[in-house]
């Protein structure tokens, strides 16, 4: 009943009414005449009575809040402008200033890029050495064990009482391919 009567107060005499309820229970209601704000009600009601709702710790952080809003929404402006939007109500001077902006924004990410590359052929440099030495290592072992088995070979035909190199006895082997000559006399 109390809200109703707010509002009839507020339209019936034209009165700036302002209603804030706290029940037992933790509930809040509240009414502010349409023609003003209840931030506004309170700053004059603190301005009429002299008595201070908010100390200067409070108002500083008010400003603070308004301060960053108002950051927040330049910078969304400038990034809209980064991204080649609203172009057309920028002054050449801050048309240069943000073609400077993205010039460096360039050079930094192909710094970025040559110093990935540079790494990059560095590691590819490092692998190609370590696969060259794997490959010498393993020519090495198979010299090594083509060696061993002629060696071996040698030790063989020692034993057997012949002292020539087994490539001399495929020299004399005769093909199953040709005729044989000696069945036509």
């Amino acid at each position: 009943g109390i809200l109703k009567k707010a509002k009839e107060i507020s339209v019936l005499c034209d009165a700036k009414v302002s209603l804030v309820i706290f029940s037992s229970a933790g509930k809040m209601s509240e009414f502010c005449s349409p023609s003003i704000e209840l931030k506004n009600m309170l700053e004059e009601y603190q301005r009429t009575s002299g008595k201070k709702l908010w100390d200067s710790r409070h108002e500083y952080l008010s400003t603070e809040v308004d301060r960053m809003k108002k950051d927040n929404e330049q910078m969304r402006i400038e990034l809209r402008h980064l991204m080649g939007e609203d172009l057309n109500s920028l002054t050449p001077h801050e048309l240069n200033r943000i073609e400077d902006s993205l010039q460096m924004g360039l050079s930094s990410v192909r710094a970025k890029q040559m110093e990935h590359i540079r790494t990059r052929t560095e590691m590819l440099k490092n692998n190609e050495r370590i696969l060259e030495d794997q490959n010498k290592q393993l020519k090495y072992i198979m010299h090594q064990i083509e060696g061993g088995d002629e060696a071996e070979r040698r030790y063989q035909n020692q034993q057997n009482g012949r002292d020539y190199p087994q490539q001399a006895l495929t020299a004399f082997r005769v093909q199953p391919i040709q005729p044989n000559l000696q069945q036509n006399k």
